[in-house]
């Protein structure tokens, strides 16, 4: 079956497009989520070009109102969406022209569908990424408020999920403050890649009309304007750029989600989350189950496949504009969804958090956490730092078989294996004189929580 020859673009075709071609090439059911902005861009474009007397002052007025009307029939879901227009852009066109005659014939006067649609994405993420940013923010103010609530709650800080030396949760909550922190920086960076105007370069080369292009991006915002007309109609660079530093948001959240779902199993219990935030079993009625932090670790793998996608998508492709770019639009939306929602989430959910402060101090007498301070005593005491281990390597093999913690042993058992241990040697290997005795910039000294959580609360106004 054979559909109508497309009345916007047909005038060469001798035969309508094949019915299944029609539906194949079709981008209308996701790239109508651009359509506000498509309105915003025309505006602004038919604002210029009536001062360029491209179109008169009354041309101009009836394309106001008409797409002022179409931008009313859209929010209130009244627009009819044709398969048979392609796209958002031709949808509108057509209706416009329905609206308000031959002045919306004209509209497309000294542009293309190629710098169209490279502006509509640079508005909708431009939008997106600022919407983002204050996610990402409201997680960085309750990360800095409950690290200062757990300055100085020992754990166990871990390497290969190994015991390794006692820190405080503060401490350890900070790590992702400094990541999001990060991730915001670089949203913010790439904010002025984003905003960069390509309008006004049509399909490739530009335009033949005295269109001024400073007064278009003047009109909508934009920072900056694309200076190759080649390159602004068939970059992507700021979208893969984005689904970049979505991924690694993404990639900072499942690490966070890793840990919350260990310190919350039985095994662990290093904190509790509400019941708001989990959900139970069908037949274990026992279960309370971390289905948040489960769903944003296994949510990170859409975004980074995303990204795959985008430069995988570009990777082959010759200058200037080409149709595979229609593929750009749907991992774009879904990352962008999906990476606000992730933050919005966990902003929401980790101010209540609950720290079991009890196991974590239990967990952090385990597996000889303040060996390292051991070795460094004697090291201060005048034995190379070599010597050092080597003692209290035999000082853990004496209390794995004797099943106790360096902190229990008493004196004489310390002085058995050096006899520059004195009595002062208490104070290093508690947890408390451990965590303490780092109180140095980026330590985990609740001195140095502190200071990091004021320095942050700055860094992030």
């Amino acid at each position: 079956m054979k559909s109508e020859k497309n009345h916007l673009w047909g005038g060469r075709f001798k035969e309508p497009t094949d019915e299944f071609v029609k539906i194949f090439g079709a981008s209308i059911s996701f790239d109508k989520v651009l359509a506000l902005y498509d309105i915003e861009g025309s505006i602004a474009h038919a604002t210029m070009l009536s001062e360029v007397n491209v179109l008169s002052s009354a041309e101009l007025k009836l394309i106001l109102k008409g797409l002022d009307q179409i931008k009313n029939e859209i929010t209130n879901n009244q627009f009819n969406w044709s398969i048979d227009l392609e796209d958002v852009h031709m949808n509108i066109e057509s209706r416009l022209t329905e609206v308000c005659g031959d002045p919306g014939k004209k509209l497309h006067t000294g542009r293309s569908r190629n710098d169209q649609v490279a502006t509509d994405i640079r508005l909708y993420l431009r939008d997106q990424v600022r919407l983002i940013i204050l996610e990402v923010e409201r997680l960085l103010n309750a990360l800095l408020d409950l690290a200062e609530h757990e300055k100085e709650t020992i754990m166990p800080g871990f390497t290969h999920l190994q015991a390794a030396q006692p820190i405080s949760f503060g401490h350890h909550l900070l790590a992702y403050f400094e990541m999001f922190k990060r991730d915001r920086e670089r949203l913010q960076e790439s904010f002025k890649r984003i905003n960069t105007m390509p309008l006004g370069s049509a399909a490739l080369a530009g335009t033949s009309y005295p269109i001024d292009r400073e007064r278009t991006a003047e009109l909508l915002g934009f920072e900056r304007i694309s200076l190759n007309s080649i390159d602004a109609v068939s970059d992507r660079d700021f979208a893969i750029e984005f689904t970049a530093n979505a991924s690694l948001i993404m990639m900072h959240l499942s690490r966070f989600s890793e840990e919350l779902i260990l310190w919350s199993s039985a095994q662990f219990e290093f904190i509790s989350l509400p019941d708001s935030f989990c959900t139970g079993s069908s037949i274990m009625p026992q279960k309370k189950n971390p289905d948040i932090p489960e769903l944003v670790r296994g949510k990170t793998g859409r975004v980074t496949g995303n990204l795959m996608s985008l430069l995988t998508l570009m990777k082959g492709q010759p200058l200037a504009y080409n149709k595979d770019n229609q593929e750009d639009k749907e991992p774009l939306f879904d990352s962008v969804d999906t990476i606000y929602n992730c933050l919005r989430i966990f902003a929401d959910m980790v101010p209540t958090i609950e720290a079991n402060k009890d196991n974590m101090y239990r967990s952090a007498l385990k597996g000889y956490t303040t060996a390292t301070d051991l070795a460094d005593y004697l090291v201060k005491k005048g034995l190379a730092f070599r010597d050092a281990h080597n003692v209290v390597g035999k000082a853990v093999s004496y209390g794995l078989k004797e099943n106790k913690d360096l902190s229990e042993f008493n004196i004489e058992e310390l002085k058995s294996f050096n006899s520059l241990i004195e009595k002062d040697v208490f104070d290093v290997i508690s947890l408390e004189g451990s965590i303490n005795a780092r109180n140095h910039l980026g330590g985990t000294s609740p001195k140095q929580v502190s200071m990091a959580i004021k320095a942050g609360r700055k860094s992030i106004k």
